[in-house]
């Protein structure tokens, strides 16, 4: 072998080991990926998926016309406010009649969640046969009793590192050996509003608030966008100025969302005074943000129609914008529509131009219309996670998992219609 033939050898030796390690590390940088991704979803999972359940505890329920209609006068509206509380307290203490004192009794009373007097109440007044009757209830447990039943775990923790303290769990833990306590789904999360306590807290306000405001983004940055980008690929001149502009459109498509926030809180709020954390003002902001996105794949998709497509259409005697509308523009809608998707994908998980506008407030009851005042699903996780009560951290990371099944849903449907409607050329 002579001296260039080793040399040639040598140098593809040095090649095929820098080859080999090149994807080496390629592959372990995509194991390493895929590991962190279960790692996370799997923790997300294994803690959303408790707020999804909620223990429920079993209580013999006398509805006591002495305390919920002392007048004997029959009328709903005393009835609903009546004292629910007592026939609760009463139920406890029947099942545990050594608890005297004051104190005792209020922390046996804290063991049941506020929200099932109203329950309580609705059910008598939908059937008034049921008063001086006794009744079986399964009643939500508050909070606390919730997260040391799904936490087994905490049972073993110090008094003063607990939820609950030694007395409470004695409680809880006669109820549980009585088979008076069990796992119910927790029906709440996904119907109701947020709340102040854990155990009444939902998601529902939160995704209609995100329905209301991508509806508005939509609405916008849909239209501006598409015939933003057909006037830029299709009917603009090619000078400085349109390069200008498609320059500046490709650097919005990279600034930090906060900036459109910003924009939003000086134009929307504080020169056209239009309502503070409403659904109307988040989709505005939303829409500037997103319509770089939809532009550039319209123009993208217009691209990819051939030539030939025009130069039919012009050559039959068509227009430039009978050509542009009844030929080009409908070819590439499937990749316009992908683009679209992809951008509402994005506005749907985007949080920072939102606070700035004020959709970070605490909002208790569910938007019914673009005008009031509302929350969105990243907000509502933001805001969960930021709250200290330990009841919150299951509710945010099944908010996430709400959050990520959205986004897995419009991102699968945006991958549908590209397969199904695109064209090969």
């Amino acid at each position: 072998m002579n001296k260039n033939t080793r040399i040639i050898a040598e140098s593809l030796k040095k090649r095929n080991r820098s080859e080999s390690t090149f994807r080496l590390m390629g592959l372990l940088g995509i194991i390493s990926a895929i590991s962190f991704l279960v790692i996370i979803l799997t923790s997300i999972i294994n803690e959303g998926k408790k707020a999804f359940v909620s223990t429920q505890i079993k209580l013999d329920i006398f509805f006591d016309s002495k305390i919920l209609d002392p007048s004997n006068s029959g009328k709903i509206t005393e009835i609903e406010n009546a004292n629910y509380q007592t026939l609760i307290k009463a139920s406890l203490l029947n099942f545990f009649p050594d608890v005297k004192t004051r104190n005792d009794q209020r922390d046996l009373l804290s063991m049941i969640s506020s929200s099932e007097q109203e329950n309580l109440m609705r059910t008598l007044t939908n059937d008034i046969s049921l008063m001086n009757t006794k009744k079986e209830f399964w009643l939500k447990s508050s909070s606390k009793y919730d997260v040391i039943n799904k936490n087994p775990e905490m049972i073993d923790f110090a008094e003063e590192d607990r939820l609950i303290s030694n007395q409470q769990l004695f409680w809880f833990n006669e109820l549980k050996k009585d088979n008076r306590v069990k796992f119910g789904f927790n029906k709440i999360f996904f119907t109701a509003a947020d709340s102040t306590e854990p155990e009444q807290a939902g998601i529902w306000g939160s995704v209609m608030g995100s329905f209301f405001t991508l509806f508005v983004t939509l609405l916008l940055s849909f239209p501006i966008a598409v015939a933003a980008g057909v006037f830029l690929e299709e009917l603009a001149p090619k000078n400085r100025f349109t390069h200008f502009i498609e320059v500046n459109i490709n650097n919005l498509a990279a600034v930090p969302s906060i900036i459109f926030g910003l924009l939003g809180l000086a134009i929307f709020l504080n020169v056209m005074h239009l309502p503070r954390s409403a659904p109307l003002v988040g989709g505005m902001v939303l829409a500037l943000m997103t319509l770089p996105t939809i532009i550039i794949a319209t123009r993208a998709s217009l691209k990819a129609v051939p030539p030939s497509i025009r130069e039919a259409a012009i050559g039959m005697g068509a227009t430039k914008m009978q050509t542009v509308t009844h030929h080009v523009l409908p070819l590439s809608m499937p990749g316009i529509s992908t683009g679209t998707i992809i951008g509402m994908s994005q506005a749907l998980g985007e949080s920072a131009p939102l606070l700035m506008i004020g959709m970070v407030a605490f909002i208790v009851d569910v938007p019914e219309s673009f005008l009031d005042s509302s929350t969105v699903l990243p907000v509502q996780i933001y805001l969960w996670k930021s709250t200290a009560a330990r009841g919150f951290v299951e509710l945010t990371a099944a908010g996430v998992l709400v959050l990520l099944t959205f986004l897995i849903l419009m991102n699968s449907f945006a991958i549908i219609i590209r397969k199904k409607f695109e064209k090969k050329w």
